[in-house]
């Protein structure tokens, strides 16, 4: 008894429960929104899914991918659909990891209820379910594999301030420079012989134009966004240019109508460059980039390219034959064979334009001199308005189109010419023209801000911040400038295939891009390097231009992968954006026109000559240039159009895609970004206070 009255009582144990123990309640299900209900990822630009927590400004740096550089071509990689169960390895092996071990095991405690959702109203723009009803679960979402956008754009080889060394750089640079051949010496070929130049004229502008380029480059990469985009001459300058060219004043011009015409351009393309000058370095651009949004970008650059559809197929149709198998060698090369791989590189696809041009050309040279384009007693140097016999006026256009040895380019160049300033004479400044080119201008620019901020998503850590933006604007009217004291014919302003090729090539390291601008720089001095630029056929370079342009359009409509692609307000703005850039001008255009009419202008030049039979009819003859030449610019309204409706009809950030640009102070802190973007020589120090300047 004394033993057992002094120990202790065993402890009291809890009393059980229920057996087995109730569940924990289940939250009850959300309302689903738009996004969630389609499957819908948001994919703002410069945003990513692992920032989603971020605060909207979308500063966060992008992650990389861990697993290697991705690619493009090859399509994203394989992603399991959360629709469908997992294999039973796969299971059974996530099972066995979520299971802790025994001796950790607690018993379940029960959780407070959830709180009922809040009622929300119904959006359109979401697609929410009225009052706040919950969804239907979503059905499994089947995406093909080449519809999947990854979340960040595909890893290059070499990015901004990669040195790949000497050897890398030459291949790189001569690389990426002979991918953009076509952007970079088609203008000439068209812009010379439409103001009457002779082939020895065509041949110097194709100089001046490399020689542009070069210098253009080096300045934006070193004081620009320093990006490394090639500058040059825009097709956006090109329908403009050709509506001042077919002015009534240069009607009857019958000696040196070439030099006239060109020192108008010049005159009215430096009022352009100093326009967009003032618009970057006054840091209006910085404020104009609110408006302009991947739904404006996208229908503006895809009108540049459907503008000009007038011009392509007419031109190509005058030797059927050697145009269709030109644009075919170039399609199947860029769409066909562009996933074979020679020494690890996509040559096909890279490569598509010159090696296009060189088998076809060797074709019409065989050809031409077996005999199958030549005609008894006829001369294709001969105009069909002097041959007396009907057989030659006959055949003397086709003979003109199909020869390879019409052109005297190459034979009447010389060896080594230096383009110089003024080489054409002093410019002509007239206000209307130049009034043109400030319109032109802006719209460059709008075209620039798409390139700077898809090509940064590729070879920087961060898109530039809006003060950047206008800086680069800024050098790009210092080079329309330069390009209207050398005598180009068009301005000069980021070439629009930069992305393309960046993508393409997976070059993205500033240095191989100055190097090829100084190779540019040196091939300006050759003149036989001119003349055999300017001795392509017409008729490759019209199959040529069909293929670019056409890309264009595309490169264009690229930009819609920023917003909801499911949108009916995006699309809805799209497609009237593009129907009245076609529908407007072709309204112009044909104002006042009798079929019957004998016009000097050719038929596919002809839409460019509204400034002498337009609608508009002010009284005062300049007003009524401006207006009529403007309104028959398929790109003008389709910005017109687009930056209205994007910036008047509701719409959220997401779904709009609206551009990320960094902030300006939290930029300043980040090293990587400074190494990226801050302008050499410690010039933006002393220009700090400038926020078009510096960062």
């Amino acid at each position: 008894m004394a033993s057992s009255s002094g120990a202790l009582p065993p402890p009291r144990r809890s009393r059980p429960g229920p057996w087995p123990p109730a569940p924990p309640p289940q939250p009850q299900a959300q309302p689903l929104s738009w996004a969630k209900r389609t499957g819908f990822q948001a994919r703002v630009s410069g945003e990513s899914s692992a920032t989603a927590s971020a605060p909207s400004s979308g500063q966060s740096p992008l992650p990389r991918p861990a697993g290697g550089p991705a690619d493009l071509e090859s399509g994203p990689p394989a992603r399991p659909n959360p629709a469908l169960p997992p294999p039973p390895a796969a299971a059974a092996a996530n099972a066995k990891q979520q299971q802790p071990p025994p001796q950790h095991r607690q018993q379940p405690q029960q959780q407070p209820p959830a709180a009922p959702p809040a009622r929300t109203r119904r959006r359109d723009s979401d697609g929410g379910r009225p009052n706040g009803q919950p969804a239907a679960a979503p059905l499994p979402l089947l995406q093909e594999e080449e519809d999947v956008v990854p979340e960040r754009p595909a890893h290059v080889k070499y990015e901004l301030r990669d040195t790949p060394g000497i050897f890398p750089v030459v291949i790189y640079g001569f690389q990426h420079y002979i991918s953009m051949l076509g952007s970079i010496i088609l203008v000439p070929l068209v812009l010379v012989p439409a103001m009457g130049g002779s082939a020895e004229d065509t041949a110097a502008v194709v100089s001046t134009v490399l020689l542009v380029s070069g210098l253009t480059t080096l300045l934006h990469t070193l004081f620009g966004t320093r990006l490394p985009l090639v500058q040059g001459p825009s097709f956006v300058y090109l329908a403009p240019a050709l509506a001042i060219i077919n002015s009534p004043e240069f009607f009857g011009l019958n000696d040196n109508n070439f030099k006239h015409i060109m020192k108008h351009l010049q005159g009215a393309i430096i009022i352009g460059g100093v326009f967009q000058v003032l618009l970057g370095y006054t840091g209006i651009m910085s404020l104009f980039l609110r408006l302009i949004n991947p739904v404006v970008v996208s229908p503006t650059v895809a009108a540049v390219g459907l503008s000009f559809f007038s011009y392509g197929f007419t031109k190509v149709g005058s030797c059927i034959e050697m145009g269709l198998l030109q644009l075919m060698m170039v399609i199947i090369f860029a769409l066909y064979l562009r996933k074979i791989k020679l020494f690890g590189y996509r040559i096909f696809l890279i490569y598509a334009v010159p090696l296009g041009l060189g088998i076809t050309w060797a074709i019409a040279f065989v050809l031409t001199a077996s005999g199958v384009y030549s005609y008894k007693g006829c001369d294709a140097n001969i105009p069909a308005s002097n041959n007396i016999s009907a057989f030659c006026r006959k055949h003397v256009l086709r003979m003109k189109s199909c020869r390879v040895d019409t052109s005297h380019a190459l034979r009447v160049s010389p060896w080594f010419r230096f383009p110089y300033p003024l080489q054409w004479g002093t410019p002509v400044f007239n206000w209307k023209m130049g009034l043109v080119m400030c319109l032109v201008s802006v719209i460059a620019s709008v075209d620039s801000v798409g390139s700077y901020h898809a090509s940064s998503l590729f070879v920087a850590t961060r898109p530039p911040t809006a003060g950047i933006v206008s800086r680069g604007i800024g050098v790009e009217g210092i080079s329309t400038v330069l390009a209207g004291l050398w005598g180009t014919g068009v301005g000069s302003a980021t070439i629009t295939e930069n992305v393309h090729t960046i993508a393409v090539t997976k070059m993205g390291s500033r240095k191989a891009v100055g190097f090829g601008a100084i190779v540019l720089i040196l091939l300006s001095l050759v003149g036989k390097v001119g003349g055999f630029i300017a001795s392509i056929p017409d008729v490759m370079v019209a199959a040529l231009l069909c293929f670019m342009w056409a890309m264009l359009c595309a490169l264009g409509l690229s930009n819609l992968r920023y917003g909801a692609t499911g949108s009916s307000r995006n699309s809805i703005v799209v497609g009237l954006a593009l129907f009245l850039s076609l529908s407007v001008p072709s309204y112009f255009q044909q104002y006042g026109l009798h079929p019957n009419t004998n016009s000097s202008v050719p038929t596919y030049f002809q839409p460019y000559n509204v400034a002498s039979h337009g609608p508009v009819d002010t009284g005062f003859g300049g007003v009524n240039y401006f207006l009529n030449t403007v309104l028959s610019l398929n790109m003008v309204i389709a910005f017109l159009v687009a930056v209205i409706l994007d910036n008047t009809v509701p719409g959220g950030r997401q779904e709009r895609g609206l551009y990320v640009w960094s902030e300006a102070e939290e930029a300043t802190r980040e090293p990587s970004f400074l190494k990226d973007y801050e302008l050499p020589f410690k010039i933006g120090r002393a220009f700090r206070w400038v926020k078009c300047m510096g960062l």
